[in-house]
């Protein structure tokens, strides 16, 4: 059996996931003991915590945009800087919507398990990204 190449699943897991909005990705690039933290300092266990997380930042960035910038694999780790656009339409941080635009960057690391994401660390800038939506 043919090892996936790691680096394009996380392309999946950006394109099809997040980008395309396609929930039943979940099934596909995720482990079932999934661990994730999330740019927002949010972290999920399992499919049902991270559909719910997703459902989350959607809710409030509906087009949110994850653009890879960098990707690296080494020693089964991938790493990404990425940079996040959207515009803020729902409640997010307890902030009603204000429809600014926002632009983010992030740092993902992932790592894996029979194929499949296992883990998932991503760390945004919080900063930059309440600045843009708390602005009179």
């Amino acid at each position: 059996m043919k090892k996936i190449n790691y680096k394009d699943l996380v392309k999946r897991y950006y394109e099809e996931l997040w980008n395309k909005q396609n929930r039943d990705m979940i099934d596909v690039v995720f482990d079932d003991e999934i661990t994730f933290r999330g740019s927002l300092n949010i972290e999920a266990k399992g499919k049902k915590e991270v559909r719910d997380y997703m459902d989350n930042i959607l809710n409030g960035i509906p087009n949110l945009y994850h653009g890879i910038e960098t990707i690296i694999e080494e020693n089964g780790v991938v790493a990404v800087r990425a940079v996040y656009n959207g515009t803020h339409r729902g409640k997010l941080f307890d902030i009603e919507p204000t429809n600014r635009r926002i632009k983010y960057n992030g740092a993902s690391f992932f790592k894996f398990k029979d194929d499949k994401i296992c883990d998932v660390w991503v760390l945004g800038d919080l900063v930059t990204l309440k600045d843009q939506i708390t602005q009179k």
